[in-house]
């Protein structure tokens, strides 16, 4: 595997260890070890079924591994058959939990709530914060993704595009440390997957610490620091943009590149 060499003063915000993962009898992760620094952007991309959504959701805990250890912010919040790792207090890996933004490629917004209702739905629920300190902070939220003339539009009258604004919107209302973007433009139709990548580029140039798994081949060459290709339930490849796309000689990742490239012409 092609390995990144890292700045060892850069704060690790995630780490991932020897993590398993299967549904049933298929084995989806095995033994994938990841590193992710504050203020990394990093795109993970590869074909389907190669365990670039299950990693995310490994991260987060919607989904639970079945070996290994995972690390936010030095808080160990799970780990299994991985006794050099105890787990942190419940209260502990909620508030590491807290700090982690999730953005969906469906956009799970609440049908019956408008865009500034479903942004502060979670700092008042979960935070516990007055309703108007929420407002104002999702006003602010909905401003950032350039939709501050939708602030009381209800789901079913947004674009696409708009609807996956107000989900980045709503997951930076609780002010994350990191935030894990799985196939934010899956779903869009192609005129619409501009917009929402570049609001993904404007918090990459505000440093804030992401993870993307994306098909956008031009994304991941312009905007990550590192991008990961993953194939056969690992990590084949992790590299820096230039290396990763210019000096490919991994059979596997040139096929790939060669058949995503050839689509988008």
């Amino acid at each position: 595997m092609e390995n990144i060499e890292t700045n060892s003063d850069q704060e690790v915000m995630i780490r991932m260890i020897n993590i398993h993962k299967s549904f049933g009898d298929v084995h989806v992760l095995e033994g994938v070890n990841l590193n992710v620094h504050r203020g990394e952007v990093i795109a993970v991309i590869g074909p389907s079924g190669s365990g670039k959504s299950t990693l995310l959701r490994c991260i987060n805990k919607l989904e639970l591994v079945n070996k290994g250890a995972i690390e936010i912010e030095g808080t160990i919040i799970e780990s299994v058959d991985m006794p050099d790792y105890p787990v942190a207090s419940a209260q502990q890996v909620k508030a590491s939990l807290g700090k982690t933004g999730m953005v969906f490629q469906n956009f799970n917004l609440f049908p019956h709530m408008t865009a500034l209702q479903n942004v502060i739905e979670a700092p008042v629920h979960v935070k516990k914060m007055k309703k108007e300190d929420a407002i104002v902070i999702g006003k602010q939220q909905l401003d950032r993704v350039g939709l501050s003339d939708k602030y009381d539009t209800y789901p079913s009258k947004l674009s696409g595009g708009q609807k996956q604004r107000v989900a980045i919107a709503r997951a930076l209302a609780m002010s994350p440390d990191v935030i894990l973007f799985d196939e934010p433009t899956s779903a869009l139709d192609p005129e619409l997957i501009g917009e929402v990548l570049d609001v993904i580029k404007k918090l990459a140039e505000e440093r804030m610490t992401m993870i993307v798994v994306t098909h956008e081949m031009s994304f991941a060459k312009e905007v990550s620091d590192r991008v990961i290709f993953m194939d056969n339930r690992n990590i084949v490849a992790d590299s820096p943009p230039d290396v990763f796309f210019n000096n490919q000689e991994h059979p596997r990742i040139k096929a790939f590149l060669d058949k995503m490239l050839s689509n988008k012409s």
